[in-house]
């Protein structure tokens, strides 16, 4: 009897655990939507951008300067004369569009106080040894995500969305260092 209760004296109690988590849990028949840190969403990215500046200037400036000296008794006269004038007339036009239309997967980040999602994502892609990568981060209100867990960019708070390249084609379309400096000398 003793050795029964000795072993008995050793067992740890039996402690319950509810296989229901609150912090995880989802019914059945819910929606797929993302709402927890590391759950992911689906990003529309439906970019349309053009920009046009266009500035005119103008000037015009006229002087002149004379010098007269004279001499009544020997007939003497010398007249000096100075003018100049000057024109300017400059303008200059630019524009700029640019349009991106991508889908790309985010993960929520964070989970904010008021439950909008924080998100982060990145993607790359290589076509022909040119290497593309596409990054967005921003803030996504729970009501925006569609019921495919789909949310549009348009709809992003605070968004940064990069898109950028590198490669042989992407070298060949900037503009070299030379040119910029002669331009900038107005060369």
């Amino acid at each position: 009897m003793s050795a029964l209760l000795l072993v008995l004296a050793t067992i740890a109690p039996a402690a319950a655990q509810s296989l229901y988590d609150e912090a995880s849990y989802r019914a059945l028949t819910s929606d797929n939507k993302a709402f927890r840190v590391g759950d992911v969403l689906t990003i529309q990215v439906v970019e349309n951008a053009s920009a046009v500046a266009s500035a005119d200037s103008g000037s015009h400036r006229k002087n002149s300067a004379g010098f007269e000296l004279s001499r009544e008794s020997s007939n003497f006269r010398r007249d000096v004369g100075v003018a100049t004038t000057g024109d300017f007339d400059g303008g200059g036009r630019t524009s700029r569009a640019g349009k991106l239309v991508t889908q790309i997967s985010v993960t929520v980040t964070e989970v904010l106080p008021n439950g909008d999602l924080r998100i982060s994502g990145e993607q790359s892609l290589v076509i022909n040894q040119e290497r593309q990568q596409i990054r967005v981060t921003g803030q996504v209100r729970p009501q925006d995500i569609t019921d495919g867990n789909v949310v549009l960019s348009s709809r992003i708070a605070d968004a940064t969305i990069n898109y950028d390249g590198a490669g042989a084609l992407t070298d060949s379309q900037r503009v070299p260092w030379w040119q910029r400096v002669r331009s900038w000398f107005g060369l």
